[in-house]
């Protein structure tokens, strides 16, 4: 069994080679050679904590496994981000186990590589605009996936403790781009494409924000309960998404769903896009990314961190 400590994550695996993975595996779920196992996350009862597992088998890359852990909330206090996980990889063709993976920086890299890939294949032309809702750990790795595509001119931000916004700022300074700090509506308003990433259980970007064409990248929703987008705004849109199931149940579009502004054949899994089975953005005004997160990309980004630990001689053999 290979062993990659989280410690050398970092030096592993690149943002861009987590792009490429996470579009890979996107579309290997479209051509039907890939599909995600049911999730399980449960509140255990102490901390605080949800845990769970996401797990699935990638036939095309040969990746089998899962990712096991969850939020504590209350981590601060440890030192530690609260965001806690870890990827085991199996052997296909055996069952037996490949490799423990440290999971957490992945988890970013992952998580912001996919708002990435539906921005390059979902926004509108042109766009500038780069608007930031959520001011957390995870928001710098999103706003720098999303500048690596190029383009943008600024970058406009909003978050619910206005204190935390300095991350934002520090961010988009290191990128070379303007920042400033806007109300929600300006941002709906002024931004080309926007991010949101926070843990909200209540609608923050509203119907009426949101003006022009425009691409929404939905990242934070990924338990049930949890919501950033304005269920009308959701109705109007043309919907993509990573797992089209997990959506209308755990993500953002669950609300929709529930009251019935869409259907499940209402929303488009991203992987289609991608391998050019669907036309993507067309003539739609606004289009909304829902990144619910799958276990699939965990797969991805930690065969391909494995591949290039044994290649540095990084990787550590343990007997099993």
């Amino acid at each position: 069994m290979w062993v990659v400590p989280e410690t050398e994550i970092a030096g592993l695996m690149t943002p861009e080679a987590a792009f490429d993975a996470v579009e890979a595996v996107f579309a290997s779920m479209a051509k039907g050679d890939a599909r995600n196992f049911p999730v399980v996350r449960e509140a255990i009862g102490y901390e605080d904590a949800l845990y769970g597992f996401k797990g699935g088998f990638d036939k095309a890359a040969l990746n089998l496994g899962l990712k096991a852990g969850g939020y504590w909330p209350n981590n601060q206090k440890h030192g530690l981000i609260n965001h806690q996980s870890t990827v085991f990889l199996f052997d296909p063709d055996t069952g037996r186990l490949a490799a423990a993976v440290g999971g957490n920086l992945l988890t970013a890299l992952r998580t912001a590589a996919a708002s990435a890939v539906s921005i390059r294949h979902l926004a509108p032309r042109g766009a500038k605009v780069l608007g930031m809702i959520g001011a957390g750990h995870q928001s710098a790795f999103q706003m720098r996936a999303a500048a690596r595509l190029g383009g943008f001119e600024k970058v406009i931000g909003w978050n619910p403790h206005p204190e935390m916004l300095t991350r934002l700022a520090e961010t988009a300074a290191d990128l070379d781009l303007p920042f400033e700090a806007v109300e929600l509506d300006r941002l709906g308003a002024d931004a080309d494409v926007i991010i949101s990433i926070t843990s909200a259980f209540s609608p923050l970007l509203m119907d009426g924000h949101v003006t022009g064409r425009t691409h929404i990248a939905a990242m934070g929703t990924d338990t049930r309960g949890k919501q950033e987008l304005d269920p009308a705004l959701v109705g109007r849109a043309r919907l993509f998404t990573d797992e089209v199931a997990q959506s209308v149940s755990i993500g953002e579009f669950q609300h929709a769903a529930a009251q019935k502004a869409i259907s499940e054949s209402d929303v488009i899994a991203i992987g289609r896009v991608i391998i050019g089975d669907h036309e993507g953005r067309g003539d739609a005004e606004v289009t909304i990314f829902d990144g619910t997160g799958v276990g699939l990309q965990d797969l991805a980004v930690a065969g391909s961190v494995v591949q290039r630990a044994i290649e540095a001689g990084i990787a550590i053999d343990v007997p099993i």
